[in-house]
């Protein structure tokens, strides 16, 4: 049975296959050009014969990453796309456009088990890991159907990057190859929800990806309520792995908070992250939550957003407010897979 999907392949995997099944061996390179465009099926390989073409079907998965559906935000053009895999798993992804050019945001499952109380992944069963190839076909076919080179990429989509470890570093380094996609490290970030033991064994890599936690309280009994991996892995625990991976590395760490009207976004909140990250080379990117359909929470008013990073401010805390985009495409933060699976079952 074919378990490889197309794109999980680099060259050195197609010069191997290449080698055994005859084929000549600048037929990889060939075939790895067409891959690292965004090219999903063979037919397109126009200048690779109908023969080996079939062969490589006979081998590997090709197809199963279709375009189901495609929404365009009329507030900000910020573009969803949902993708069917080969087994019928779900997945979205996004493309923003900003003066730098265009980002997109990547998933690194099909569900997540994360279980955030605010998140609209949460609610759905939880399918699989995705694979190195079905990641960077994310960002290869969503490129080819905008037409336009993407500048950077943020694995900061449904799941948890930190979950899937081994594949999502594959990813990297496909994404980051010169004879394939040639994206810099520097233009990627990773996500996670604190997932310690991860934060570490990432430290060790030594890459220039962007590491960016996602905290959204500023002590252990709110981030428990909204956060269950907060009940394995404290505040005291995770920010000594964050002080390990700035020493080691000397990159910045981007903490993510949502605010939520009532819950996290008060003054006492403010002061409290301003003695929990004091010292360290971080940086604060507030977020004015999306409503998510089926939760209880509420975006803070901008009032409170700005009285918070205004706060942070004055603690000396470096704090920006992030744009959101697509939210009337639920494509924004906290809004991804919900509403597809929710329209498929009415």
């Amino acid at each position: 049975m074919k378990d490889k999907f197309c794109l999980d392949l680099d060259i050195n995997d197609l010069t191997k296959w290449c080698e055994e099944r005859g084929v000549p061996k600048y037929r990889a390179a060939q075939i790895y050009g067409w891959l690292s465009s965004g090219c999903v099926t063979t037919d397109e390989m126009t200048n690779v014969p109908k023969n080996v073409r079939a062969m490589l079907e006979e081998d590997f998965i090709f197809g199963g990453f279709t375009l189901k559906d495609h929404l365009v935000s009329k507030l900000d053009g910020t573009e969803k796309f949902v993708f069917a895999l080969y087994d019928g798993n779900i997945i979205e992804t996004v493309a923003m456009r900003y003066k730098t050019g265009i980002s997109v945001c990547i998933s690194s499952q099909a569900g997540c088990k994360m279980g955030c109380a605010f998140c609209a992944s949460a609610k759905i069963d939880f399918g699989r890991n995705l694979s190195p190839g079905e990641l960077l076909a994310q960002v290869t076919v969503t490129q080819k159907n905008l037409g336009e080179r993407v500048r950077s990429v943020v694995i900061m989509g449904i799941g948890e990057p930190f979950d899937n470890y081994a594949n999502v570093m594959r990813f990297i380094k496909l994404a980051n190859d010169p004879d394939g996609l040639n994206l810099g490290a520097r233009h990627i970030t990773l996500s996670t929800c604190g997932i310690v033991p991860k934060i570490e064994e990432f430290t060790k890599e030594g890459l220039q990806v962007n590491l960016a936690v996602s905290l959204h309280a500023p002590n252990d009994e709110l981030r428990k309520k909204l956060m269950p991996v907060a009940k394995a892995f404290p505040l005291d625990k995770l920010m000594q792995a964050c002080k390990e991976y700035t020493k080691a590395t000397n990159r910045r760490i981007t903490f993510e908070y949502s605010l939520f009207a009532g819950v996290n976004d008060t003054p006492q909140c403010a002061t409290e992250l301003i003695k929990l990250l004091k010292g360290g080379l971080y940086h604060v990117n507030l977020i004015a939550a999306n409503k998510v359909p089926g939760t209880k929470f509420t975006s803070a008013s901008p009032a409170k957003v700005k009285q918070f990073r205004d706060i942070l401010e004055s603690g000396g805390i470096n704090a920006t407010v992030r744009r959101e985009m697509g939210s009337d495409i639920m494509a924004a933060c906290g809004q991804l897979r919900r509403g597809t699976i929710e329209a498929e079952r009415c």
